[in-house]
């Protein structure tokens, strides 16, 4: 298998993640790409021209990240995927609440890149109140992280990673104590210090 992924793209780290949790990172080829240049190769497995994208070795192209990271851990019998009941509601809540986060921060990010005549104040306030809102809901949660690893747990995980490295600033941590708590004890697992982006 084939994966192209970025070192700061959070929905590719939860997919290397996963890989070393179920046991496959060693199965699959790592190629760093940046989808934004006219890069040969990943336009032509994915349309859509995004990481992560894993390619099967029949070919098969996966996307997005909820779907590879299923893939995965249904190829390595892991257990990130817990089967249907309330475990499973959970985990999946987890993972949408955790992508969601990283979808309005990486929106924020690139309103924020545009040349300053072309940003959008109302866009930037709308995708910062909306990572605040995450975040104090995580805060609420924070129990529901304790337990056994589910891809919700690796999903939140990375989005907070990822707003360490793009919005260290916020300091997200104010104000949130379990959830900070939480985030500390679980970046010593061995899988998130694995896939850190490497430093500038």
């Amino acid at each position: 298998m084939k994966l192209y992924f970025s070192h700061a793209s959070p929905y590719a780290r939860k997919v290397r993640m996963t890989a070393i949790e179920v046991g496959l990172l060693d199965q699959t080829t790592l190629e760093v790409t940046d989808a934004w240049s006219a890069i040969a190769g990943l336009p032509d497995d994915n349309p859509l021209c995004k990481v992560p994208t894993l390619v099967l070795d029949d070919g098969t192209a996966l996307y997005d990240s909820p779907v590879i990271c299923e893939y995965l851990d249904h190829l390595g019998r892991g257990r990130l995927f817990p089967p249907a009941g309330p475990a499973r509601w959970l985990a999946l809540r987890l993972q949408a609440l955790g992508d969601g986060l990283c979808d309005a921060a990486v929106a924020r990010r690139l309103e924020v890149m545009r040349p300053e005549g072309q940003r959008s104040a109302a866009w930037i306030a709308r995708q910062t109140t909306a990572m605040t809102r995450a975040c104090t809901t995580l805060e609420d949660w924070t129990e529901t992280l304790s337990g056994p690893v589910t891809i919700g747990t690796l999903a939140v995980a990375t989005a907070l990673g990822y707003l360490d490295l793009r919005f260290a600033e916020d300091n997200w941590r104010a104000g949130r104590p379990k959830l900070a708590a939480w985030f500390e004890a679980f970046s010593a697992r061995p899988s998130f210090q694995a896939t850190k982006a490497p430093t500038p």
